[in-house]
């Protein structure tokens, strides 16, 4: 039993050691961008190769005309773009009237750091380091029509929300022969997508076959990834659904085999760091290609989409629709955009665990308003739910903590025949009706939902910096003061003391000082994950002090039976 119980600490504490060395690598002092990094570079000048996939002409079911150009995406204007800045209650956007583009996004809501309420997440922005852009337009076969390179008309310079629900910043194209296009960027209150449509007016007597597109470029670069779970967690990086699964693309696998390249009429494309997303999401029901590549000597990583040709006949229009989600990974918002967008929040290989646990988690929060009340509230639940469970376990605990003595005795008879004791201790064992190794049933109950919490309190952004009570201001954050780790490590020796203590003294010495290491590797966790386990730690003792007691009084009952019977 001891050994088994020892290999379960030891297990956990590889676990700990591994989750604390994750945090480290993802929160530490990271290294600092290498001296070789490209050097700025303008919008208009970012890409030499501007290739996009196409269809075939068979897949709109239009035949293609004679001899008919592919669609071109136009060389660089040299122009005096303006800039359009929009203000809504959670985005400050600009907008580049060279195509339309989005070449900045600020998210008012959330800082950088707690302690540095002013400096915004940025996720669009034009310099070189951190580049982010989405850019939009429409290509013809034999025709020009306003690509990211045309420049648009705008009536204003600045728009604003305010009270209202919904705010549209038009902007206009024409090249004088009867085309022209309007484009249209409509914001919503509250929400982080942003509609996108490009009405194309054919105002000439002969047909166009056109298609829409839309790209997200971001800087790309090496990442330090953890060891505690290389291939997905905290990527940085494109990602791709192409209507069964969800794909993150490797900066390296991009290198090594060049551009990705599928097909679908489900799917989405973009890039996501952390607990932030920009993502391009058409029209469901719509086939798109969808091309992921790097540029710029792979200095930029570029995830594109574009319509399949179609037909705007002379006299006619129409208007291509997309959605642009540019924000923080909140899953409420990424569903109603898409179901499967919420994808782009991993929670790893313990997904099946996590999702559930975030839906409880929130749908608490919802009623206390508190992410630290709603951590507690649910560890309740959990240990609700095993109760029964680990009670059988902790009446064995409690049985075998009786046994001490009589165990100390059979120690002392057998020490010098080690077989003879193991024989001793079994037999007592089955007479008892005590399982030696029911103590480690708790802790692998234990370890997945510890696991599950380290997912939820890191991927989740509706816990990044969210307060608890007095000096716990982020439960996604160490405690600043180490104060709930101590109470944690001052738990967990409590425990040990209801427990049986192993026969062995080393054994005995590692179980000592084992609430001192946790309490280190805890003191760097993010504060929630102590909440919960400091919370469970407090819930077992209640309910193993509880259980030990019942065990004494019917061992005491038991005993007093078996004198009467003898006087009898």
């Amino acid at each position: 039993m001891d050994n088994q119980r020892l290999l379960i600490w030891a297990t956990f504490a590889l676990l700990a050691w591994m989750t604390w060395t994750a945090w480290q690598q993802d929160y530490g002092p990271q290294p600092q961008p290498v001296a070789d990094t490209p050097p700025e570079q303008s919008i208009e000048t970012l890409d030499a190769e501007e290739t996009l996939p196409e269809f075939d002409d068979a897949d709109d079911g239009v035949p293609a005309a004679p001899n008919e150009p592919d669609p071109q995406v136009s060389e660089p204007q040299d122009s005096a773009a303006t800039v359009i800045t929009v203000l809504t209650d959670v985005l400050e956007v600009e907008i580049s009237t060279a195509g339309g583009t989005l070449q900045k996004a600020t998210l008012l809501d959330y800082p950088v750091a707690k302690d540095a309420p002013d400096t915004l997440i940025t996720l669009l922005e034009t310099a070189r380091l951190e580049l982010g852009l989405v850019r939009t337009g429409l290509r013809a076969a034999g025709a020009s029509l306003p690509d990211h390179n045309a420049v648009f008309d705008a009536e204003q310079k600045r728009f604003e929300l305010g009270d209202a629900d919904e705010l549209v910043v038009p902007l206009s194209w024409s090249d004088g022969s009867g085309v022209t296009v309007e484009k249209r960027f409509v914001f919503r209150k509250g929400r982080y997508a942003i509609t996108v449509e490009q009405e194309l007016a054919n105002g000439t007597e002969v047909d166009l076959r056109a298609d829409a597109y839309a790209q997200v470029l971001r800087r790309s670069r090496e990442q330090e990834r953890s060891m505690f779970d290389v291939d997905s967690y905290s990527f940085d990086g494109p990602i791709v659904f192409d209507g069964e699964k969800s794909e993150k693309i490797d900066r390296d696998d991009l290198v090594k085999g060049g551009a990705l390249e599928i097909k679908t009429d489900n799917g989405w494309v973009g890039t996501i760091q952390h607990h932030f997303l920009t993502a391009l999401v058409p029209e469901p029901g719509v086939a798109h290609a969808y091309d992921v590549r790097l540029i710029n000597s792979n200095a930029v990583a570029r995830a594109s989409l574009v319509s399949p040709r179609g037909t705007v006949a002379a006299g006619s229009s129409k208007t291509y629709s997309m959605s642009i989600f540019v924000g923080p990974k909140l899953q409420s918002q990424l569903e109603e955009l898409h179901p499967r967008l919420k994808l782009t929040v991993d929670y790893g290989w313990l997904t099946i665990l996590s999702q559930p646990l975030f839906w409880l988690l929130s749908f608490i929060y919802d009623f206390v308003g508190n992410w630290g009340v709603a951590i507690i509230v649910v560890t309740i639940l959990i240990k609700l739910a095993f109760y029964k469970l680990t009670e059988s376990s902790g009446r064995s605990m409690a049985k075998m903590r009786n046994l001490q003595p009589r165990m100390k005795a059979l120690q002392d008879r057998y020490k010098d025949d080690r077989q003879a004791l193991s024989q001793a201790m079994m037999d007592l064992y089955k007479r008892e009706k005590v399982n030696p190794a029911a103590g480690c049933l708790p802790i692998l109950i234990q370890m997945p939902f510890f696991l599950a919490f380290y997912w939820v309190l890191l991927e989740s952004v509706e816990m990044r910096q969210a307060p608890f009570a007095l000096w716990i201001t982020d439960l996604s954050s160490r405690d600043p003061f180490f104060i709930l780790p101590l109470i944690m490590g001052a738990a967990m020796f409590f425990q040990q003391k209801l427990n049986p203590a192993p026969a062995d003294p080393v054994q005995a010495r590692v179980m000592q000082i084992m609430p001192v290491i946790f309490t280190g590797f805890f003191a760097f966790f993010p504060s929630g994950l102590v909440l919960y386990w400091a919370t469970n730690t407090l819930l077992s003792i209640a309910q193993q002090w509880k259980i030990n007691r019942v065990v004494e009084k019917e061992s005491k009952e038991h005993k007093g039976s078996k004198k009467k019977q003898k006087k009898d």
